[in-house]
């Protein structure tokens, strides 16, 4: 074979992932949540103050947190203190609960002039999107977490819906109201989600003293 038949060498593409972190998004610890809450108070960032909140509070995907409607959350002139959406992934219902906080913020975000006869609650600027795309969610949350000096690349859309089953399951041990809380059909998938075997064998071990 001549050297012109030979197929061309092409230099090697970095990896996607170089210099990234990879693999399941840390859940934020409460104090990093009421450092983000301050943070946001105090820019009198009203529609960020209440995503995060009901981020938070919800526990839902992405895909759902940014396509909820107003009347989800809101009837009779209040907050709702709980509220149910059908799962886009599963087709399932799920029901989370709207705590004083969270409702206190979405009251005011309802209550402000850009939320005038709109349908969805995190209505979108752009003109072509009736409502946030998970893309700029995923953007905003960035700027959460770096805004506290976390590294951006550590967490993700899946970090705020892990956040409060996280560590109600440190708490109460309880995996079937993680279940529940997230909409998962199956156990299994909750054991997954919270990496509950490692961390289980790993307390367990260091119970051991020998």
């Amino acid at each position: 074979m001549s050297i012109d038949q030979l197929p061309a060498l092409r230099p090697p593409r970095p990896a996607w992932n170089k210099g990234r972190l990879v693999g399941q998004k840390r859940p934020l610890l409460p104090r990093h949540v009421w450092s983000i809450r301050v943070r946001l108070e105090l820019s009198r960032n009203t529609r960020d103050l209440a995503l995060f909140n009901m981020a938070v509070d919800s526990k839902l995907r992405g895909c759902d947190l940014v396509c909820l409607r107003v009347r989800d959350v809101f009837a009779a002139g209040h907050v709702k203190e709980r509220a149910a959406i059908i799962q886009s992934k599963t087709g399932k219902p799920v029901r989370f609960e709207i705590t004083d906080i969270t409702r206190q913020s979405l009251e005011r975000w309802i209550a402000d002039p850009e939320m005038v006869g709109v349908e969805f609650l995190w209505p979108s600027r752009l003109r072509d999107s009736p409502h946030l795309s998970t893309r700029q969610y995923a953007r905003i949350l960035r700027g959460w977490v770096a805004s506290i000096g976390l590294e951006p690349s550590a967490y993700g859309t899946h970090s705020m819906r892990r956040t409060k089953v996280t560590h109600l399951y440190k708490k109460t041990g309880n995996l079937r109201a993680v279940q529940l809380l997230l909409g998962h059909t199956k156990m299994d998938s909750t054991v997954r989600y919270l990496g509950v075997e490692i961390e289980d064998a790993l307390s367990l071990s260091e119970s051991i003293d020998l």
